[in-house]
């Protein structure tokens, strides 16, 4: 019986958060050690180098349940370029519990490419997700007191749309009534919640580069219209200050270690489905000063996470991934070549065959961009030779790079022919170039999204969406960049449709301005910024035995 991901990282027998700090080069003045084996690094005291590290991004195919294993990957290729004697830092995002008590799980990679110590970064870390929870929360306290104080803003309660935040899956609290109980309880008004990773003040928190530009980010959140349908934002409450400093200690990025000793930077976590799904940038601009090469990865497949990191990300932190890796796997093309999750044991190399379609059209994309990807095929037991070769000779024939990884059973060994790749396209000519200039309409901007990143046919605007985009037009926001908030499951908008659908149309049905993080989202589908909890959730396999030990995460 192997070993869980959890036991292989109990028998790690971890460093010390001063020797990875010493191996990173931080000096000491800037380490905060929360206990032995995690500390908060002050960015203030890390100073800049003339010449940067490469960004080196990994992304994967369109998920299934059948998994990809792209944050395996991600720590797994680091080790590999560790062991390669180059200077390589990791930067992460922090795992919601949502998910780690839901149904995807945490996000510490898995077997021997692993971050630790996985069980503290899964569940409360160093509070940071919590302090942005609180923050959110704040900012609603202080809209409903400005309005219960005699409401000199003119605030209409019926056009406020700052939500409250809680992280973790609770459909019940997507919609709620507020305010109940009489007038010393406050106006009634409808709410709700999303999860926190859902909230503005996460993209703000993941896209500042400093405490001064989260202030400034913080101050230009739109929370709702007065009754002449003007927008009012924090600056206008007077608490961008106080939210700030609410932030002040979560904002230093979170140094920890992979199982080989590689450091990492995990922080921050927005959703890649609901926002933009990329760590903070000040931990990745903070890992560019300290390391050569920097492996990073945004959330779900090409179509999300890393267009969103390309148009939005890199766009605002002014540089440019030097390769991509895009991860696949045989189990998840088989599913994509029509394959239910129940008969992925069974060899079937025509399905490979089919949903190579899938791998193709995330390839197409990243060259949209002007990057060179790499595959990586994150091999599980049960594959077979012939399924592999299959990838691999479509690869060859294709003129793509390829490499089999087996970080997962084998740590950094086995990531050393994908590392040799990834070497090959960093130090190689890049032209990347954004898909679109943010002076373009809004339609144009999601229509070059969706026809060229997607592959879709065209967009539909609901009736909301059109009064949504004259409203932001009139307000002069359509210069902003576009966070679609769409299924990880599919390119299109229906999760049903795996494989490469194709002649499909993509409706958005609302157009939301954040104006702090600096994009605007349009929702499609039937995509929820609240997710519910599945009827099997993974919370009922954990429990802590009689020493305090965590059992059953993963």
């Amino acid at each position: 019986m192997p070993l869980t991901d959890l036991e292989i990282a109990k028998q790690v027998d971890m460093r010390s958060i001063w020797d990875i700090a010493k191996r990173a080069d931080i000096p000491e003045d800037a380490i905060e050690p929360y206990g032995k084996f995690k500390a908060k690094i002050d960015p203030t005291k890390i100073k800049a180098k003339k010449k940067q590290g490469k960004v080196i991004l990994v992304t994967a195919i369109s998920p299934t349940p059948a998994g990809e294993g792209k944050s395996t990957v991600t720590v797994g290729l680091a080790d590999a370029l560790t062991k390669l004697d180059k200077n390589t830092m990791i930067a992460l995002r922090e795992p919601s519990l949502g998910p780690v008590m839901g149904m995807k799980g945490g996000a510490t990679g898995g077997g021997y490419a692993q971050v630790v110590p996985m069980e503290d970064i899964n569940l409360h870390f160093t509070g940071d997700i919590h302090a942005i929870t609180t923050a959110n929360n704040a900012l609603s306290a202080f809209i409903d007191n400005h309005i219960h104080r005699g409401n000199d803003l003119r605030i209409d309660p019926r056009r406020i749309t700052w939500k409250r935040v809680l992280d973790m899956n609770d459909r019940a609290l997507r919609q709620v009534t507020i305010g109940l109980g009489g007038p010393a309880q406050g106006v009634p008004r409808e709410d709700g919640f999303d999860i926190t990773v859902a909230s503005e003040i996460m993209a703000i928190f993941c896209l500042a580069t400093d405490l001064s530009d989260l202030k400034e980010r913080l101050s230009r959140i739109v929370i709702g219209y007065t009754y002449d349908k003007e927008p009012v934002t924090v600056q206008d409450l007077g608490v961008e200050g106080a939210l700030t400093l609410l932030l002040k200690e979560a904002f230093k990025p979170n140094l920890v270690q992979t199982i080989e000793g590689t450091p990492a930077l995990i922080h921050g976590g927005p959703f890649a489905n609901i926002a933009h799904g990329c760590n903070s940038l000040v931990a990745t601009n903070m890992a560019r000063n300290l390391a050569d090469y920097v492996v990073t990865e945004a959330g779900f497949g090409s179509d999300l996470g890393a267009e969103k990191f390309m148009n939005i990300k890199a766009r605002n932190g002014a540089f440019s991934p030097e390769a991509v890796v895009v991860v696949a796997t045989v189990r998840a093309l088989k599913m994509h070549g029509g394959i239910s999750r129940d008969a992925l044991q069974a060899e079937n190399e025509d399905a490979v065959l089919r949903g190579l379609v899938n791998l193709a059209k995330h390839i197409e994309t990243v060259r949209t961009f002007g990057v060179e990807p790499i595959v990586s095929v994150n091999r599980f037991i049960t594959d077979t030779s012939a399924e592999i070769e299959a990838i691999l000779s479509w690869c060859q024939k294709h003129n793509v790079r390829v490499a089999i990884t087996d970080v997962w059973e084998n740590g950094g060994e086995g990531g050393l022919a994908l590392a040799k790749e990834v070497l090959e396209v960093v130090e190689s000519e890049n032209h990347f170039a954004h898909l679109y200039d943010v002076e373009e309409s809004v339609r144009t901007k999601v229509g070059k999204i969706v026809q060229q990143v997607y592959g879709g046919k065209d967009v539909i605007f609901t009736d909301e969406a059109m009064r949504d985009l004259q409203m932001i037009e009139q307000n002069g926001w359509n210069i902003l960049p576009i966070c679609m908030a769409k299924t990880q499951y599919s390119f299109s908008d229906d999760p049903k449709l795996l494989g490469r659908p194709e002649a499909f149309s993509i409706t958005i049905r609302e157009i939301i301005p954040k104006l702090g993080a600096g994009f605007l989202v349009c929702l499609t589908g039937d995509i929820m910024t609240m997710p519910g909890l599945p009827a099997q959730p993974a919370a009922l396999n954990m429990d802590v035995d009689v020493d305090g030990n965590a059992i059953g995460l993963i």
